[in-house]
Order: structure tokens, then C-alpha cells, then sequence
């Protein structure tokens, strides 16, 4: 199957967004296809996480258009900033916590249900953690737990808003190899991460942002010296991301 035939799974269209006090995102278009990563780069207060909660519906676009042609999409968001390493669960409550769509919130899990869990566990490498509490393991640990409660549904486009974000350097390499894994083995990906050289490297495709709202949507193989300069050009960047 040739790439123009592979079925689109999301798709970006002169999308714009603004917040009260910044203009953000303009006539942002791209497209993310069976089997592709889309690498979403640029410098902080540029847009990136803005355009995940967009495409999640959790902000409203002002103009423009979202388009999700599946409806099975996975969200492992930044750990640091979502987590209460406090909280009182295990790994296997976590991973299964994300089986209420189809199970529901009181009916019991079924043995089908226990293989998912166990199955998202092993792609992620923590086969047999299932019963560790997860307050007790490693950021990196944790965050491969969080990618295993996104695969237990099952998705076809995985959202990966800054997952290295908190963790040391072994686990950002073991993350983005689990995630170039996951990829070839055709699940589609769109990810947000401030190590750049690390995610170009793993997308096939890229959007840069640039500091007042523009992109440019390349292919990886296309892509120049001055759009990377570009990422980290302009004045001082905001909170919104």
C-alpha cells in the first residue's frame, strides 16, 4: 500500500486558537496517516501541548478544522505535572483504570480484560509489575505505565504530550525507543517533546512551530538547518505551551 493510500487518521486544516492574552496557534494544517509519527517541535509557549488539547477537545478552536477519523485514541500526558505519586494504586489498577468505556464503572473485569492488562504491561516492559504500587516505582517506570493504560484501549493514534518530562536520561532513551516501537509496529503517533534532536530523529514527519504562531509541516527528510534554527528564534516564551 503506497502512502497516499494509507487511511488518514487525523487531520489539521488552517486551524487557529487564541488565549485572552496571546495570539497562539495560525492556520495550523497537517495530516497524520496509518503508520506515521508526527513529531511536534518548537520553542516553549509555542503551541505544542495547546494543539494536543485541542485535538483531545479539551480546548475549543477558534477557526479552522479537527478531524478524527478513529475514535480510538490513546493520551499519555506530561507525568510531572498530573501525577500524585501519593496515590494509593497499583500498576494494575492504573492500567485497567482505563477499561471503564467498555467495562464500566462497578462490573467486574473479565479474563479477556486481565490479558489486555497483562499484554500493554509487557510491550511496555514492566511484565510482572502488576501488582507494584505505583507510587513506589521510578518516574520512567511510571510513565511506562501511563503508555500501558493508553495501549490496554486498544488505540490507533497515540497522543504523547512531553512524556520524558521529569524522568533522568536512561528512561527519556527507554521511553522514545518504546515509542519508535510502538510506531513501527503501526500504531500512529503524535508527540510534543523539548528534546528535539531525539524526536526528529524518530518522527517520519514534523510540525514546527514558530514563535508567533506559524508552522511549517515537513517531511523529516526535508527538513533544513534554518527550520531548526527557526524553532528557538524569537522573544520570550510563554506558559501555555
Amino acid at each position: 500500500m503506497t502512502v497516499n493510500n494509507m487511511k488518514e487518521i487525523l487531520k489539521a486544516e488552517n486551524l487557529c486558537f487564541d488565549y485572552p492574552d496571546i495570539s497562539l496557534l495560525r492556520d495550523v494544517s497537517f495530516t497524520v496517516r496509518e503508520g506515521d509519527f508526527l513529531g511536534i517541535i518548537g520553542a516553549n509557549g509555542a503551541g505544542k501541548s495547546t494543539l494536543i488539547k485541542l485535538i483531545l477537545g479539551l480546548l475549543k478552536k477558534d477557526s479552522g478544522e479537527i478531524r478524527l477519523f478513529t475514535d480510538k485514541i490513546g493520551y499519555v500526558p506530561q507525568k510531572a505535572n498530573s501525577f500524585n505519586t501519593d496515590f494509593p494504586a497499583t500498576v494494575r489498577e492504573v492500567v485497567m483504570a482505563n477499561l471503564y468505556k467498555s467495562v464500566g464503572l462497578f462490573k467486574r473485569y473479565k479474563k479477556s480484560d486481565e490479558e489486555k492488562m497483562k499484554n500493554a504491561l509487557k510491550r511496555v516492559g514492566l511484565e510482572g509489575y502488576e501488582n507494584r504500587m505505583i507510587g513506589k516505582l521510578s518516574g520512567g517506570q511510571q510513565q511506562r505505565v501511563f503508555i500501558a493504560r493508553a495501549l490496554i484501549a486498544e488505540p490507533e493514534l497515540l497522543l504523547m504530550d512531553e512524556p520524558t518530562v521529569g524522568v533522568d536520561a536512561q528512561s527519556v532513551h527507554a521511553i522514545m525507543k518504546l515509542a519508535a516501537e510502538l510506531n513501527r509496529q503501526g500504531l500512529a503517533i503524535v508527540m510534543t517533546n523539548h528534546d528535539t534532536p531525539t524526536l526528529v530523529k524518530a518522527a517520519n514527519k514534523l510540525l514546527i512551530f514558530c514563535e508567533h504562531g506559524n508552522s511549517e509541516y515537513v517531511a523529516r527528510a526535508d527538513l533544513t538547518m534554518e527550520q531548526i534554527s527557526e524553532i528557538f528564534a524569537g522573544g520570550r516564551a510563554h506558559n501555555h505551551g
